[in-house]
């Protein structure tokens, strides 16, 4: 990687964890989901259908995460920058099921980092709620953005940036000194890809377990799974079946109570 292409991608891994700037919606809830981190990783480093290939089951693989009361278990925006950035960087030349497990093992990395970074903000930012009383009881309400935008965003900034850049310059060493691909053995990729499979399936069963309720539900899931696996369709194809489906029970069923 470039150095440019490294301030970029550590630029993003900030505006991905933060709800000001640009807003929570763009910030936490867009930049920093891991198939957008990655869509955005592939453009700055010129292959977007590789960061997407690994996008996608980290995108599943994490879909389960949630941040109860405040408390980060894994940093997604740390663990899909760098684990697309370096399944890119690593995997030129390997199988997908490698390269998937390549991202696994470099999204751990970043997701460990990431929430160590977030401990140590929290930390950071503490002395800001003293600050921010002081102005409070003295009436200073002008100066309020002074701990709440400026030294909270120079905090978050140097907690994101500053780490992000190291790892991706070390990560960027490590590549041009040795063949990555012959440091790791075939079989540790491909165990990496097939755990993380599992973990894209476990997340997927969460998602399913909110949505299918009742006992029809499960065989309009099967059904699209069975037209997309054995009839080969794409996915757009079966998403106007199920909309053709839908309008024509409704129609049947408006129709029935209106006899």
């Amino acid at each position: 990687m470039t150095m440019i292409q490294i301030i970029l991608i550590a630029l993003f891994i900030y505006l991905g964890s933060i709800g000001s700037i640009v807003g929570n919606t763009i910030g936490w809830y867009t930049l920093g989901r891991p198939i957008v981190a990655s869509f955005v990783v592939g453009i700055i480093m010129g292959d977007v259908p590789t960061a997407l290939v690994v996008g996608v089951p980290l995108q599943i693989m994490y879909m389960g995460n949630v941040t109860p009361g405040g408390a980060v278990a894994w940093d997604l925006s740390y663990a899909t920058y760098i684990g697309t950035a370096g399944a890119l960087v690593f995997g030129v030349g390997l199988a997908t099921t490698e390269v998937i497990g390549l991202a696994v093992v470099f999204a751990g990395i970043g997701g460990l980092v990431g929430q160590l970074m977030w401990n140590i903000s929290y930390a950071a930012n503490l002395p800001l709620n003293r600050l921010a009383q002081k102005y409070a009881d003295a009436g200073a309400t002008d100066k309020m953005y002074i701990p709440n935008v400026l030294l909270g965003q120079l905090i978050g900034f140097a907690c994101r940036f500053i780490p992000a850049v190291l790892v991706l310059t070390s990560m960027t060493a490590a590549s041009g000194q040795a063949d990555f691909a012959t440091l790791i053995p075939a079989w540790l990729t491909t165990l990496l890809g097939i755990f993380g499979g599992m973990m894209a399936s476990l997340g997927m069963g969460i998602i399913l377990s909110f949505l299918l309720k009742k006992q029809y539900h499960f065989v309009i899931f099967l059904a699209g799974f069975i037209l997309i696996t054995y009839f080969n369709l794409s996915t757009m194809a079966v998403a106007i079946v199920g909309i053709i489906t839908a309008v024509l029970y409704y129609t049947i069923i408006t129709a029935k109570e209106h006899v």
